[in-house]
């Protein structure tokens, strides 16, 4: 089963994408320590948690669309595939973000990770007023 969030962001979808587009910027997820860009792997540092690695699969500025899956984890993950898509909408964006991960044990866990990045999210938009 796969997990899917949607949010509507009173911000542009030009102003989002500013942030999420940017596969190494991660004010927007909680509990990074740190994060580093090598061609298509993005590697974070995360507090407590120790390292998580992923290859950026599709990143499409006009379609404003990223794809991404883990290739390293602790505990490894047997599979992990997430789309993030912002379409405009007449009060801002809508975010939609989908996540196929298994063992299927550990959604609650992917759940709560989104909605809490969704929520940071909106707060860092705010700090910068949805200026793009």
């Amino acid at each position: 089963m796969a997990l899917e969030v949607i949010r509507i962001l009173a911000h542009p979808p030009a102003a989002v994408w500013q942030i999420v587009g940017d596969v190494g910027r991660t004010d927007w997820v909680p509990g990074v320590a740190h994060c580093e860009v090598f061609g298509d792997i993005r590697r974070f540092t995360m507090t407590g948690a120790g390292g998580l690695a992923e290859r950026i699969l599709r990143r499409d500025d006009d379609a404003m669309l990223l794809e991404y899956s883990v290739i390293e984890s602790t505990p490894p993950l047997g599979s992990h595939l997430a789309t993030i898509q912002l379409q405009p909408v007449e009060s801002g964006t809508r975010f939609i973000w989908r996540t196929a991960v298994e063992p299927s044990q550990v959604e609650p866990f992917i759940a709560k990770a989104m909605h809490g990045s969704l929520d940071l999210l909106e707060q860092v938009l705010g700090t910068t007023g949805g200026r793009q």
